[in-house]
Order: structure tokens, then sequence, then C-alpha cells
């Protein structure tokens, strides 16, 4: 807070006292947050990029890593890299979704996209088993591949799995003695299954899709029983998806006594079902927060930590 001096010459904006008391409070009550995983290049951004992204910076979203999700993707995503040098970084590879895709070059221009120090790791690669758009053989040949990249290039995977835990701990066991950093992003497996990713040495990204959890044992139960280690765990938005309606009758009402007002505003404004942004970060972090019986702030710098450290932002 400002004392009675700042009414004259040391103020040289001759800003109110009242004015200073709005920006330390709107400073303090702003988190430095890093969204590990949001799809900017989807067609939904096609328009108000640019807004999307000033919307993150005043959310309190210092750094986003574009999703490659394709070839063609990940060249996208490493151009917006570009546009926004400093705010955005980038992944490459392929999803498991994708993995029919594969040809024999795409082994190569992954690799060259991934000597740019603007991309940040391999994937969003893994296995996908709940809807098997590609078939299980195609996806585990792929995503072997993929890892085997992410060793050559020694920069961190960004990993997919669904209903897959058992062969994605296989196929990573072949490599644990030269596998980089990995996240398993937009973790919704069980307690024993986290803590088998935790014991391989991997981060958990977490989701908006706390507010649908409604298992006895999914992440929300994990998050209670304080399974995952601060020094462990990562936010995301995975932008256009998982939005997280905290309006939703499942979310206890003490998680959403917990949401602020300023949080709050970005998300009802600007996000919906139908297009989430990385401006709805900071209810995430303040839900799993809440969940963890933490304090807020020390659960933000500690993923923003992590997220520095795992994927080297400048």
């Amino acid at each position: 807070m400002a004392d009675s001096k700042t009414k004259s010459g040391n103020n040289p904006g001759n800003i109110s006292e009242l004015k200073i008391k709005q920006i330390e409070d709107e400073v303090a009550s702003s988190y430095l947050l890093v969204d590990i995983g949001a799809n900017l290049t989807n067609s939904k951004y096609s328009r108000d990029l640019d807004s999307v992204v000033e919307r993150a910076k005043d959310a309190g979203v210092k750094k986003i890593m574009v999703t490659g999700a394709s070839v063609q993707c990940s060249k996208e995503a490493l151009r917006l890299t570009r546009l926004y040098p400093g705010m955005l970084y980038s992944s490459a590879g392929i999803h498991p979704h994708d993995a029919k895709t594969w040809t024999d070059d795409c082994y190569d221009t992954i690799k060259e996209l991934a000597s740019n120090p603007e991309c940040v790791a391999i994937g969003e690669c893994g296995l996908d088993f709940n809807r098997n758009f590609s078939p299980q053989d195609v996806q585990m040949e792929v995503f072997e591949k993929q890892v085997q990249l992410a060793c050559e290039v020694g920069k961190p995977l960004f990993l997919h799995e669904r209903d897959a835990h058992d062969d994605m701990v296989r196929i990573l066991g072949k490599f644990k003695d030269r596998m980089p950093p990995a996240v398993l992003h937009c973790f919704t497996g069980t307690s024993a299954q986290a803590l088998k990713y935790l014991e391989m040495g991997l981060y958990i990204g977490l989701t908006g899709f706390l507010w649908k959890d409604k298992s006895d044992d999914g992440v929300r139960s994990i998050l209670e029983k304080g399974l995952i280690p601060l020094d462990r765990l990562l936010i995301e938005t995975d932008a256009p998806f998982m939005y997280p309606n905290v309006r939703g009758s499942k979310i206890p009402a003490n998680i959403k006594q917990a949401l602020s007002d300023r949080s709050l505003s970005f998300l009802n404004r600007y996000c919906t079902f139908q297009r989430n942004e990385p401006c709805a970060l900071p209810v995430i972090v303040e839900m799993i927060a809440a969940y963890m019986k933490r304090p807020v702030e020390e659960v933000a710098m500690a993923t923003t930590i992590n997220a520095i450290k795992l994927f080297g932002f400048s």
C-alpha cells in the first residue's frame, strides 16, 4: 500500500491512492500460470486468436503449450509460436486417433519440428482404446516410435492414455533407462493408475474434467487423498475441450465457494461447452487447490515451476 507521500512528486503519474490499491489488489489476485495443453490450432480460434491470447494473459496465464496432434497440426502449432514469441510454445507428434495416418516420413518430419527451440515436447502421442479411431496394434506401433524419437532428441513426452493403462506402462517400460521426462496429459484414471505413473516418474496433468468426475476412485478422490505430490502436478485447459462447468450439480458447495469472482468472470464471460479457452485456467487451479485443501497460490506456483522445469520455458 502506498503511503501519503505517493500523492506528491514520488508518484509521477499522479495516481490516486485508491487506484494504486486497485492495482495492488488485481496483481495479488492474479496467479502466474502455465497452460501445458491448449489446442489453439483448432478452427474454433481461427477468427480471434489474438483476443484469446490476450485474455489468457489478463487471466494470469504466462505460457501456453500449443498441442501438436498430427503432422499438419504440429507444423501449425510451431507457426503460432512465431506469432506469439515467449508466450506460445508447441509440441510435435501424432495423436493415437490419427495413428493410422503415420507414414515412413513422419519420424523425420516430427524430428525436424522438434529441432526448433519453440517446440518443447514430443506428442500428443499415446494410446486411446476407448474410441479406437485407429486400430490398437497401429496405435501401439506408432506410439513406440514416438517414444523412441523423444529418447533420440531428448525432449519431454506429452502423453495421452484412455483405457490403455497396461499397454502404456508396458511400452514406456521398454525405455525406462533412457526415457526423457513425461507428463500424462488430461489424466482421468484411478488411484492405482496415478500411483503407477508417479512411480515411473511421470507428471500428472489435470484439466476441467474435475467438474464432472463423480467416481469413488477418480481424480477428485486422488486429490482429496493427496496422492499427487505438488512437485508432480501440472495444469491445462485442453481448450477448446474440457470446459469446467462450475455451475454443475456434481461440484460440492465448498468447492464452488472456493472459486474467486475474478476467475469466474473470465470463465463465464468467454468460455462455453462449445469453446473453452486458456483464460479458464485460474478456475481449474482453484478447483484443484480446493480439493487438495491447499492454498491456491501454493498450487499455482508449484505447477508453474514444474512446467518451467519440465519443458524448459524461458
